[in-house]
């Protein structure tokens, strides 16, 4: 008798854990991240050939010709900079420290960096479609 008794209460309270359970609300799940898709190839053409991104984002040998494989590493500007000028372009190659969306606005509001402020000159001032912006940072975002 008294295992029946221990039986019942038991069998009572896992029921009930379980429709306790059943009616406590869930915590909601996090809605996964939204990452930028674009067209690579079209990416590594615009920011080699349009907006010529590795032109200063690129250290350079002793002869001035870009470093094969270490595009878009950062680099002295190929220039003597006036005053204001920044005097380095810093690394692109993977948009490090870059959120889709601070890269989206740098490239489509107008050099605009990852505080909110303006980015020093050189740094040119793009307005690019978004199309365009999603296949660049793309392409920097495949770059290891």
């Amino acid at each position: 008798m008294r295992a029946l008794w221990i039986y019942i209460v038991t069998a009572g309270l896992v029921s009930t854990a379980i429709a306790v359970s059943a009616q406590a609300p869930q915590p909601q799940k996090m809605a996964p991240q939204t990452t930028i898709s674009g067209n690579i190839t079209r990416g590594q053409y615009i920011a080699q050939h349009v907006a010529m991104c590795v032109e200063c984002h690129s250290p350079r040998d002793e002869s001035g010709r870009i470093l094969h494989g270490q595009e878009f590493m950062g680099a002295p500007l190929p220039i003597n900079p006036p005053p204001g000028w920044a005097a380095r372009a810093p690394r692109n190659r993977g948009l490090l420290g870059y959120t889709d969306d601070q890269a989206m606005r740098l490239l489509t509001e107008g050099a605009i960096g990852r505080n909110n402020e303006q980015l020093m000159a050189p740094m040119p001032r793009f307005r690019m479609s978004r199309e365009d912006a999603a296949d660049v940072i793309t392409f920097l975002r495949s770059l290891k």
